[in-house]
């Protein structure tokens, strides 16, 4: 039945993990109102038991909900989602995913999130350096706010305490790793954890044939260390490109703007346009940008001031004791973080082996 369910796209089938008994539950709910937010839908396990599941953030396959046992008010820890892709009528894919469930956020997940940003745009940045593009370490950084701007909901940053958004997005990083926005796709067309168009995406590859960009946008996108590769390098040509304009040189000497601000900017719209922006509003530019580029700006500044990257903590460590210490690797910064990125993987693997073998 739930075999069924899933490959006519009606319904989501969820896996949820029993800390007192380590059993994995896995149950139904239709799909239609698993996007309902505050929704709450009763379902019954494989093992009989009878839960509540409580929509807490609708958003397709990363729809954050709270799970609890009826029969003794506990809360499960909710893994994985089964949730079919429909297109056109029909299911072309099946997603598995682990979103924000408020059971699942902890320090150590978000430090593992933290860190799984900052490794794959160092490591991005190697593995350019290695094929003679360098890229700077503010542009790693501004690349680090981006991948977090990129996927922070507008609505809930108007309306919602703003410090507990990021706590989000870098939870998601660390429960999914490189499938971390993989299905997200917007209404022009651009996808993956960057958030880049196809012909973006392609301008690029066509300027740098030696880096051997994926050919193929989507898979392309869906690939971080490929995707990343790609943003840094957009990011760097852009600041080749705005350095290199009176206005914008006149715009960083006089202090009425900064290289954050406007490699953000550039990166929401054109970047081709900020110099006449410049030229023609001078401490006042920011009102001729797009409307969006303003929300963007807003949200770049937030996300700067609630969130520390592990990069920029382990400059600030080496800075202050560099003669005694050497910066440790990530990993080596928070051991318990590790362990805790280990057990969620161990979870997640069981809860997939288990919904695979259902939909078989």
């Amino acid at each position: 039945m739930r075999s069924r369910a899933a490959l006519t796209g009606t319904s989501v089938t969820l896996a949820a993990f029993d800390q007192e008994t380590s059993q994995i539950n896995i149950f139904s709910v239709p799909k239609d109102s698993f996007l309902i937010k505050g929704a709450k839908l009763a379902a019954t396990t494989q093992l009989s038991r009878s839960v509540l599941v409580h929509v807490i953030s609708p958003n397709g396959v990363n729809t954050a909900v709270t799970v609890t046992d009826v029969a003794t008010g506990r809360q499960f820890l909710p893994l994985v989602v089964q949730y079919p892709i429909v297109k056109s009528g029909a299911v072309t894919e099946t997603a598995y995913y682990t979103s924000a469930h408020p059971a699942l956020l902890s320090a150590e997940i978000i430090s593992a999130g933290n860190s799984y940003v900052t490794t794959m745009l160092e490591t991005a940045a190697e593995r350019l350096a290695d094929k003679g593009v360098s890229i700077s370490r503010d542009i790693i950084n501004i690349a680090e706010h981006l991948v977090l701007v990129e996927h922070t909901d507008h609505r809930r940053f108007l309306n919602e305490d703003r410090s507990k958004i990021y706590p989000d997005i870098l939870s998601l990083y660390a429960l999914n790793q490189g499938d971390t926005f993989r299905y997200s796709v917007s209404s022009a067309g651009a996808g993956g954890m960057i958030q880049m168009i196809p012909r973006t995406y392609e301008g690029i590859r066509q300027q740098h044939p030696g880096i051997d960009l994926a050919t193929d946008f989507v898979s392309g996108m869906r690939n971080h260390a490929n995707a990343l590769e790609a943003m840094l390098l957009y990011i760097n040509d852009t600041w080749s490109y705005l350095q290199k304009q009176d206005e914008v040189q006149n715009a960083l000497r006089n202090g009425i703007a900064s290289k954050p601000e406007l490699l953000a900017a550039g990166y929401n719209s054109n970047p081709m346009r900020l110099p006449l922006y410049l030229r023609d509003g001078g401490a006042g530019w920011r009102t001729l940008i797009p409307a969006e580029t303003q929300m963007y700006l807003a949200i770049y500044s937030s996300v700067d001031s609630n969130v520390q990257f592990k990069s920029q903590a382990v400059q600030a460590v080496a800075a202050e004791d560099s003669l005694t210490r050497t910066s440790p690797t990530v990993a080596e910064q928070n051991p318990v973080t590790v362990l805790m990125s280990w057990i969620g993987d161990e979870l997640e693997t069981r809860g997939r082996a288990i919904l695979s073998s259902i939909a078989r």
